[in-house]
C-alpha cells in the first residue's frame, strides 16, 4: 500500500483527511494520521481552557474512524525527505509516498532572557492545562500579566476576568494599544470593555528579561511585579521544522509552491503554521489550505492538473468573555453580542464537522 502520511491532526490535517475520505480514494492508498494525542484539540479555544471556563473534554474532537485511515500516536523526532522516512520516538521509521507537515507552532520568545523559563503558554493542550493550574492557584487579588495584546492575549485576559473577578489582570504590549492589527473602531471597543472590567492595558513596554515574579522594561527602566505571566507574544514553527534546511520566510515558515508543496520535494505538502502563506496563521487558514491539498491529491490520482483558486477567509472573530466579542467579516467590523454568537456557532460546527 502507498502511504499518504499526515503529521499533525490539527485544523489542516483534519481537513485533508476529511476531504480525502469524502471522495474515492485509490484502492492502493492508505492514509496515516500521526499525532501525539488520540484527538484533535480545538486550539482556537485554548484561552478558555487556560482561564478555567471550559473543561478539556469540551475541546477534544475525535479523529476520523474509517477502514481507509490508520491513526498512529507518538512524537515525531526527525524527517528524512531524501529517503522518505518519518521517525517517531520509540518506534520504527515509517515510509511514505506522500507527506503532509502540519505540526503547528510554538511560542516565539524573541530572544528575551528568561521568557520561556518564567512564563506559561497556551500553545498546546498540555501547556494550556498547566497554565490553568497556575492561574487557578493565584491567591485572591494576585497579579496576572499577559504578554502580547493580539487576539490570543485579549481573549485570555477577557476570559480570565470572567473566571476570576478577584484577580488583578494586565496586558503588556510593545505597541501603543491592544489589537494593533485591527481597525481603530475595534481597538476602541475592546479598550472600553477592558476599562469597564478593570483590566489594565500597558503599552510601549519593551521587555529585556523575565525573572520569577518580575518583568524588566528596558524602555521605561522599570521593574514590573507579577505572580503569573502568560506569554501570547508571537509564534514560530515547531522545532522540528526549524531544523529543516530548506528555504523559509522571515517567520521561519517553509516556502511552498502554488500547490502547497515543497519546491524541492513535491511529494511533501506543508499546511498551517509551518507553511509560508500570505495570510496570518489561523485555524481557518489551515483548514482552507487543507481542502486545497486534498484537491491537489485527487487531481494527481486522476492524472489531471490541479487548478486552485485563491485562499479566501470569511473573517476573524474574537471573544470578550461569553457574552461579547468583536471581529471582521467581509471587511466589516462587528462588535458586541453578534460576533460572539457567530463564534459560538463556528465552534459548534467545527466540533460536529470534524467529530
Amino acid at each position: 500500500m502507498r502511504k499518504f502520511v499526515i503529521l499533525g491532526g490539527g485544523y489542516g490535517g483534519q481537513a485533508i483527511a476529511a476531504e480525502l475520505l469524502e471522495k474515492q480514494l485509490p484502492l492502493d492508498v492508505e492514509i496515516v494520521l500521526i499525532d501525539r494525542m488520540p484527538y484533535q484539540g480545538l486550539k482556537t479555544e485554548y484561552y478558555a481552557l487556560a482561564a478555567g471556563t471550559v473543561s478539556d473534554l469540551e475541546l477534544r474532537v475525535k479523529f476520523p474512524t474509517d477502514p481507509r485511515i490508520t491513526n498512529k500516536y507518538g512524537e515525531v523526532s526527525e524527517l528524512d525527505l531524501e529517503r522518505k522516512l518519518v521517525y517517531l520516538e520509540g518506534q520504527d521509521p515509517l515510509e511514505y509516498e506522500w507527506l503532509v507537515i502540519g505540526l503547528g507552532c510554538t511560542d516565539n520568545y524573541h530572544g528575551i532572557e528568561g521568557a520561556q523559563q518564567y512564563s506559561t503558554s497556551i500553545q498546546t493542550f498540555s501547556a494550556a492545562r498547566r497554565t490553568y493550574q497556575l492561574l487557578n492557584d493565584v491567591k485572591p487579588y494576585g497579579q496576572v500579566s499577559i504578554i502580547g495584546g493580539g487576539l490570543s492575549g485579549v481573549e485570555v485576559a477577557a476570559e480570565l476576568r470572567e473566571s476570576r473577578p478577584d484577580l488583578n489582570i494586565r496586558i503588556i504590549d510593545r505597541g501603543p494599544s491592544v489589537l494593533s492589527a485591527f481597525p481603530g473602531s475595534l481597538q476602541k471597543f475592546v479598550a472600553q470593555w477592558f476599562n469597564e472590567h478593570h483590566v489594565e492595558m500597558r503599552g510601549h513596554v519593551s521587555l529585556s528579561r523575565l525573572e520569577q515574579g518580575s518583568l524588566y522594561d528596558q524602555h521605561n527602566d522599570e521593574t514590573i511585579l507579577t505572580d503569573v505571566t502568560v506569554w501570547t507574544a508571537g509564534i514560530q514553527p515547531v522545532e522540528l521544522v526549524q531544523r529543516i534546511n530548506l528555504p523559509k520566510d522571515k517567520q521561519g515558515r517553509l516556502i511552498i509552491n502554488e500547490w502547497h508543496q515543497l519546491p524541492d520535494h513535491t511529494d511533501v505538502f506543508v499546511v498551517g503554521d509551518c507553511a509560508s502563506l500570505p495570510l496570518s496563521p489561523s485555524g481557518q487558514a489551515a483548514g482552507a489550505q487543507g481542502k486545497q491539498i486534498a484537491e491537489v491529491m485527487h487531481a494527481v490520482w486522476n492524472d489531471k492538473t490541479p487548478r486552485l483558486g485563491k485562499l479566501n477567509l470569511k473573517g476573524v472573530l474574537g471573544s470578550l468573555g461569553k457574552k461579547s466579542g468583536f471581529g471582521m467579516m467581509g471587511g466589516t467590523p462587528l462588535v458586541g453580542k453578534i460576533p460572539r454568537l457567530v463564534k459560538s456557532g463556528v465552534l459548534w460546527k467545527s466540533k460536529r464537522h470534524f467529530g
